[in-house]
């Protein structure tokens, strides 16, 4: 019995199948892009996207003639919904509202009305932009006839397994992604739909992540080369993914994603206080694995990494892809061996917790005629990791503890990176086998689901498999707290010029 896990994510669409023991069997990738049909607007090509969803599928289930797909799950981004009806009929594109401004106009009015706390006690987020309710605001007063038309705006997460033939439904932590969600409840909030002045019947029921949720239509199966008795299981939000596919289903963990976002996410057992969590810009969101709670502190750390290599190594970077090769283990390699000797405050873009600034610039201070261009690459790489560091010390005040991270994403697979993650945040770092933990977290709920495992430790004991553990070093975690002493000091000299709050 093999297993499959699909992950949407913000560029492109990944298709992986495991064996029940973790080892991965098959996988295909296609990328994508956002199109910007006019300044501060942002949308995915949902006709392109599941295109290319249905191709990596494909791909994958040529490869598993002998060891057929039995189960399929599926995580994906937050926030992007698209428009549909309910005979699998694609009416728009999908806006992402993390880089789209539409509904912007529409926040101060609902922050009128509704107080920050009150919405979090409800919901477990603060009041932002960055949500699919002012996506959604925005097309019932500009697309009325879209908005009435979709008879249901779904969640990726969700509408692959639908348009695969599943029931419309979404999982409890892609719901709370829309700020309509009642997290106690673990349903959509009446107070929230009628202070959004939104309608129930436009979203999907909600349910937990790892439930059947109807199986691969016979129109389908044919199409991609499944079986036609494949189990369609409810998926997770794309970091909840990540840290069930690393291990990360008990307190004291953390993930460490080192994509296009660098993000850390703790799991605890009990909600935090809200004032306390409100201070330090912290959600609280649903776990894949149930009576667990997640929160998000991120920033654009893979993102300022892929821009240093378009910028410092563009024209290098194209004649390795052309040879078949990557070129970051050549630029890691450029590296000093201690801290860079510039410092990088990593605001190129819109910031994470606790600040959350929209329009921000980066700064890289230090330079000198004799700077050289991995100094600039070790700067923001130590840069990205302060930022988090910050967030990361004021944890413990709200009850939150993490005593090992589980490294994912593309970074992951630099040890130079990862040690100097462990350097400077003062714990372990381990790297599981398989880096591409989103994908793997789906295949385990699609595992749970079907029956093939009882629990989510017992998915986790028989498909996860750590790699290798980096400690910090205390000479370096020395040198590293006395840059962090610097970089702290830094930003607010700098604060009216990195952005407004």
């Amino acid at each position: 019995m093999s297993l499959m896990g699909i992950d949407v994510g913000t560029s492109g669409v990944k298709a992986i199948v495991f064996s029940e023991s973790g080892q991965t069997l098959t996988s295909a990738y296609e990328e994508y892009g956002f199109n910007r049909p006019a300044p501060g607007r942002a949308e995915l090509d949902a006709e392109e996207v599941w295109w290319k969803t249905q191709t990596v599928i494909r791909c994958c289930t040529v490869d598993t003639h002998s060891d057929p797909v039995r189960a399929i799950a599926c995580s994906s981004m937050g926030e992007a919904m698209v428009p549909v009806t309910a005979d699998r009929q694609i009416l728009g594109p999908s806006i992402n509202p993390n880089f789209d401004l539409r509904g912007e106009p529409y926040l101060p009015a609902l922050a009128a009305t509704m107080d920050n706390t009150h919405l979090y006690d409800l919901n477990g987020n603060a009041l932002g932009h960055h949500y699919s309710l002012f996506t959604l605001k925005w097309i019932k007063d500009q697309q009325r006839r879209l908005y009435e038309e979709a008879e249901y705006f779904l969640l990726w997460g969700s509408f692959i397994p639908f348009m695969l033939g599943a029931e419309a439904q979404v999982d409890y932590s892609l719901a709370n992604r829309t700020l309509l969600f009642d997290l106690e409840q673990g349903d959509w909030s009446d107070e929230l739909l009628a202070w959004a002045d939104l309608d129930r019947d436009k979203l999907a029921p909600t349910v937990p992540s790892g439930r059947g949720i109807g199986t691969v239509s016979k129109q389908m199966a044919e199409h991609l080369g499944l079986s036609a008795d494949v189990k369609l299981i409810s998926g997770t939000h794309d970091q909840c993914a990540t840290a069930v596919g690393c291990g990360v289903i008990e307190e004291g963990l953390a993930t460490i994603g080192m994509g296009t976002f660098f993000a850390i996410t703790p799991v605890f057992r009990t909600r935090k206080p809200t004032a306390l969590m409100l201070e330090r810009g912290l959600n609280t969101e649903h776990h894949a694995a149930p009576d667990l709670y997640v929160s998000f502190l991120y920033n654009l750390g893979g993102a300022l990494v892929k821009w240093y290599r378009d910028t410092f190594a563009g024209f290098e970077s194209v004649l390795r892809r052309r040879q078949g090769y990557g070129i970051y283990g050549d630029l890691f390699a450029e590296m000093p061996s201690g801290p860079s000797s510039v410092l990088v405050l990593p605001h190129f873009g819109p910031t994470g917790p606790p600040d959350f600034i929209s329009d921000s610039s980066g700064v890289v201070a230090g330079l000198k005629l004799d700077t050289q261009r991995g100094d600039i690459l070790k700067g923001i790489v130590e840069g990205v990791a302060f930022y988090l560091k910050e967030v990361v010390d004021t944890l413990p005040a709200t009850g939150i503890t993490i005593n090992q991270y589980r490294a994912t994403g593309g970074g992951a697979k630099s040890d130079v990176w990862l040690q100097v993650v462990a350097d400077i945040m003062g714990l372990p770092v381990v790297r599981p086998k398989v880096t591409e933990a989103g994908a793997l977290g789906v295949a385990i709920l699609a595992g749970i689901g079907s029956g093939r495992f009882n629990s989510f430790a017992e998915g986790v004991k028989a498909m996860v498999s750590l790699d290798k553990t980096f400690t910090p070093e205390p000479g370096q975690q020395k040198r590293y707290q006395q840059r962090y002493d610097k970089y702290q000091a830094l930003g607010p000299l700098l604060k009216d010029y990195l952005g407004d709050v």
